[in-house]
């Protein structure tokens, strides 16, 4: 691996630093492993100077004897070496996968769709992978082509020329096999890439293209980024796979070479016949890791590229320092000035929205399509940094909270609801592994979803399957409705709730607001129906991301509602909410 600038040595370097026993003792299994090579060097040049000579039998079979031990020996050492670099590989796999997880889930926080999605993953596979194969061993074995020259040159110059050759030859094929690789292997990177988004993106939207017969034309767009993918992964492999042809040639050549350099030398008797042979072994047995480098250098490149991806993610991505912990909010969302950029964005969407709530409040937030209701909602609980201004919680800005922490004081169910792989229990308490039973139920019932859950094949311990597909789009909103009152957070935020909910589930949403509320704690609601904001006694107004009126419901109701709600009769009812006509 290449190495890494002082200033980048982060938490990559780390890893493997920790690792530096393992590597230490693989290049001390190296050496033996490359002095027992020695063994059928030596053993031929003895068969052919010693045994055929005095035409002894026992010496023979000593010497078999001898060389099939110090070849068991040899292949115990290589297995272990193996092992040991696999294990390594593991190692920095458990070292980083959190952290790397954790970037993937923070990433598109910050930049927006426009970042790698799941290449950081595939990244660390690539260098876990590179460190566990055989490419990793030729890079341990390669200082030891010194030492097979070194030997080829005891047993003759001529010997020695012939093999230094070979290896400056195979040098120059390693070092153009660098430079005529990084292209090919960055360009098929990014195609492939490009292909499993698309292949992602068309199997989350399957309905929506067989039903709009658009399945033929993405077919046709997929076929023309796969065309591009095989061709750009086409280019990459006849580089390696050329240059790792011309290798193997030029290696099998320098070994016939050393034997007519032999066998001219023998005519001469400048040497004898076992010095061929040898000679001819250890060339071969020299140039064998130049020729397995070559051979795994896509795999290098492949894990270069992934290593330096993964520093500068990291790096980009820290690790978040340990904060203070503040007590429980319990009174106060104030929102100061707020203004928000999209994550990857430099568009302005919501500009300089002031408010605040104090506990049993209950905020609608309405408006037209586009105006910004949905990126102030993410805002306030804490997924978008706003750009200027602070969203506070009993005064405390939200950046000072750390993510989990602030986490059980939020109720969040966004817009798009999405499930995951699991039980319809662990969906309800986050994945918590210390939640009760009684927890679980109690949040199910304030979301008025308990019912349903108990009807359902394994009541609470049915399995939902991945994005809870098992789940209609009702019953998914409304167990995630359950996910957002789980364990009493102090803020709830609602975006579009009822979307999917039927006149029950309504219902059930307007007493679950009502019972929050009653609690004591702040719930906003992003709504476009009139029935969303029943159980609320505050309205925000937005249009072009700039707050209109904000104050009492029936008092803004009264005085720009009809400009901004969607055309659905309303009025107010005696308690003070909105219902249709």
């Amino acid at each position: 691996m290449t190495a890494v600038p002082a200033a980048r040595r982060s938490e990559l370097a780390d890893a493997l630093r920790t690792c530096r026993g393992a590597f230490i003792g693989v290049g001390v299994m190296s050496c033996m492993i490359n002095l027992l090579y020695l063994t059928g060097s030596i053993f031929m040049l003895e068969v052919y100077d010693r045994v055929l000579p005095s035409r002894s039998v026992p010496t023979l079979v000593g010497l078999a004897i001898l060389a099939g031990g110090l070849y068991i020996a040899q292949g115990v050492l290589d297995l272990i070496r193996g092992r040991i670099l696999g294990r390594v590989g593991t190692a920095l796999d458990e070292s980083l996968n959190a952290r790397v997880f954790e970037t993937i889930v923070r990433l598109p926080l910050l930049v927006g769709s426009r970042n790698e999605g799941l290449q950081p993953l595939r990244d660390l596979d690539n260098v876990r992978s590179f460190l566990s194969g055989m490419g990793m061993s030729a890079f341990f074995d390669l200082p030891w082509l010194p030492l097979y020259l070194a030997i080829c040159f005891a047993f003759h110059v001529m010997i020695g020329l012939t093999a230094l050759v070979g290896a400056v030859i195979l040098i120059a094929l390693t070092v153009v096999t660098e430079f005529l690789s990084r292209a090919p292997a960055r360009e098929a990177t990014s195609l492939a890439a490009r292909r499993n988004d698309l292949a992602a993106t068309s199997r989350r939207n399957a309905e929506v293209l067989v039903a709009m017969g658009m399945s033929g034309r993405l077919t046709g767009r997929w076929s023309a980024v796969n065309e591009k993918y095989l061709a750009g992964n086409q280019r990459a492999s006849d580089v390696t796979g050329g240059l790792g042809a011309i290798a193997k040639v030029m290696r099998m050549t320098l070994q016939s070479a050393v034997l007519g350099v032999g066998a001219y030398l023998v005519i001469y008797q400048e040497a004898t016949a076992g010095i061929i042979i040898a000679g001819s072994i250890l060339s071969a047995r020299a140039l064998a890791p130049v020729d397995l480098a070559i051979a795994h250098w896509r795999g290098f490149v492949a894990a270069r590229q992934s290593w330096r991806r993964l520093n500068r993610l990291l790096e980009q991505l820290p690790v978040r320092s340990a904060q203070m912990q503040l007590q429980s909010p319990s009174s106060r969302l104030s929102v100061e000035g707020v203004s928000i950029v999209p994550p990857g964005d430099q568009k302005v969407i919501v500009q300089d929205v002031t408010f605040a709530l104090v506990a049993g409040n209950g905020l609608g937030i309405i408006g037209p399509s586009g105006s910004g209701k949905s990126s102030l909602a993410r805002a306030l609980v804490g997924v978008w940094r706003p750009a200027r201004g602070k969203v506070r919680l009993d005064g405390a800005a939200l950046d000072q909270w750390s993510p989990d922490v602030l986490g059980r004081h939020i109720g969040y169910l966004p817009q798009d609801v999405e499930l995951f792989a699991g039980t319809v229990a662990h969906n309800i308490c986050r994945f918590d592994p210390e939640a009760g039973s009684e927890d679980i139920i109690a949040a199910a019932k304030q979301a008025g979803v308990h019912d349903m859950i108990i009807k359902m094949r394994d009541g609470y311990d049915t399995e939902i399957g991945e994005q809870g597909h098992a789940l209609s789009a009702g019953q998914a909103q409304r167990v995630a409705l359950a996910r957002a009152l789980f364990g009493d957070p102090f803020l709830i935020v609602l975006d579009e709730p009822n979307s999917n909910l039927d006149t029950e589930g309504d219902e059930a949403l307007t007493r679950a607001v009502r019972s929050a509320r009653e609690r004591g704690a702040i719930v906003v609601v992003v709504a476009h129906r009139p029935i969303g904001i029943e159980a609320v006694d505050q309205l925000l107004v937005l249009k072009d991301g700039r707050m209109q009126a904000f104050g009492p419901k029936e008092t803004v109701l009264g005085q720009v509602l009809q400009r901004v709600a969607p055309p659905v009769p309303i009025k107010i009812v005696s308690d003070g909410g909105v219902a249709k006509s």
